[in-house]
């Protein structure tokens, strides 16, 4: 059971969507749909088999929401709020195929967009933008997560190609994308992105078992052994990790929004379930205590919705800085995490099962808590912002 979404639900309790232009409410609600008629019914067993929902590849495709704010190249060119919206209604529906697509339209498209040469986005981006080739984003690696900086993936120069050998971690999609981005350091010890395509010798993905959360997405341990990659493959314009930085945090709001999508889906489960389930004679929805604790889930809830809205007025113009996206990620992540914890305690017995939903949110909640930067993380990156000084290790 999940609840449709409604504003008699609440879950627009400062009426946001009056701030919404035709377009991207537009844009909303084709997602929405989507997750509702194609997605929530039979995510359930993908997550418990741990297997990727190709069937829902195509069908995606035909929202035409690939490349998200990228303009030109067959991309959709839209504004960063319709773009964060897309975002939390994926969530909303899965966190698996939030991070398939988060992955191919935010990381992998958005580094072509702002590093690649014109060449590279011509190549690219249009079929990737139609979802006929799909991206990954290859930076994790397995002694390197919170200091990805320190990558030590490694990129030798031999005539008209680079060497790349190394190992990466937590690669989403890589199994089966047709390009993986790979960030290595050079022979003057500068971070570039490498455009591997599929089918190159000596590049190893293997999918990566044993998850309890983000069941259905398929992140993979990658082996590059002696990969020779054309020099044109080069990310134009990716000469140190300050650019590498650049791309997480313009899609740093992504998380921001993905974590508004799992709290909203737990908000509205524990709403529907409260308000039909009956204990000791009456809906459990007429008692003080939950009541009380869904006010302070729905106050969360709106919180985490309106510095959404913020930050996406602030990155339409321009103004976002790193430390304004990992605020959001950080604040939005973490009171994502009490609110989903919160409904999946309001279900009982029956938040530990599937077919309610909530624990699919419950578990993957953590990973969003934890990925593309930890809660302490995004703090130092803030508190850098705001004091001027560095507090990472050296």
């Amino acid at each position: 059971m999940i609840a449709d979404v409604t504003t008699s639900l609440g879950t627009d309790f400062y009426r946001m969507d009056d701030l919404l232009t035709p377009a991207e409410r537009a844009v909303r609600d084709k997602v929405r749909a989507f997750c509702d008629a194609e997605v929530i019914p039979v995510i359930n067993g993908y997550w418990e088999r741990a297997e990727f929902p190709f069937e829902l590849i195509p069908k995606l495709a035909t929202l035409n929401i690939a490349g998200a704010s990228i303009q030109g190249y067959g991309c959709p060119g839209m504004s960063a709020l319709a773009t964060g919206l897309v975002a939390l209604e994926l969530a909303r529906g899965d966190a698996s195929v939030c991070t398939f697509f988060g992955v191919h339209s935010g990381l992998a498209m958005s580094s072509i967009a702002m590093l690649g040469s014109e060449e590279q986005k011509q190549r690219w981006l249009p079929a990737m933008a139609r979802m006929e080739k799909i991206g990954a984003f290859a930076l994790t690696e397995p002694n390197h997560g919170s200091d990805a900086v320190a990558l030590e993936t490694r990129a030798h120069r031999d005539g008209d190609y680079y060497v790349l050998d190394g190992a990466k971690r937590w690669i989403g999609n890589a199994s089966f994308a047709d390009v993986v981005i790979v960030w290595a350091r050079d022979d003057d010890g500068n971070v570039g992105g490498f455009l591997v395509e599929k089918g190159t010798p000596g590049f190893v993905a293997e999918v990566m078992t044993g998850k309890v959360a983000k069941r259905a997405v398929w992140q993979a341990d990658i082996t590059l052994s002696g990969v020779r990659v054309p020099v044109a493959n080069r990310l134009a314009q990716s000469r140190s990790f300050k650019d590498t930085a650049r791309v997480l945090t313009a899609t740093r709001s992504g998380v921001a929004w993905e974590a508004v999508g799992h709290a909203i889906a737990a908000y509205e489960i524990a709403l529907t379930y409260t308000q039909a389930r009956k204990q000791f004679g009456k809906p459990l929805a007429s008692f003080q205590i939950i009541q009380s604790k869904l006010a302070s889930m729905l106050a969360n809830v709106t919180t985490m919705q309106l510095l959404c809205l913020r930050l996406a007025q602030l990155q339409q113009q321009g103004q976002m800085t790193e430390g304004m996206a990992s605020l959001a990620k950080m604040n939005n992540a973490r009171l994502a995490r009490e609110v989903v914890a919160e409904a999946r305690e309001m279900l009982g017995g029956n938040g530990i099962l599937l077919e309610y939903h909530i624990a699919r949110h419950f578990a993957d909640i953590e990973a969003v808590f934890t990925y593309e930067g930890t809660d302490t993380i995004q703090s130092l990156i803030v508190g850098r912002e705001v004091t001027g000084m560095t507090a990472f290790a050296r």
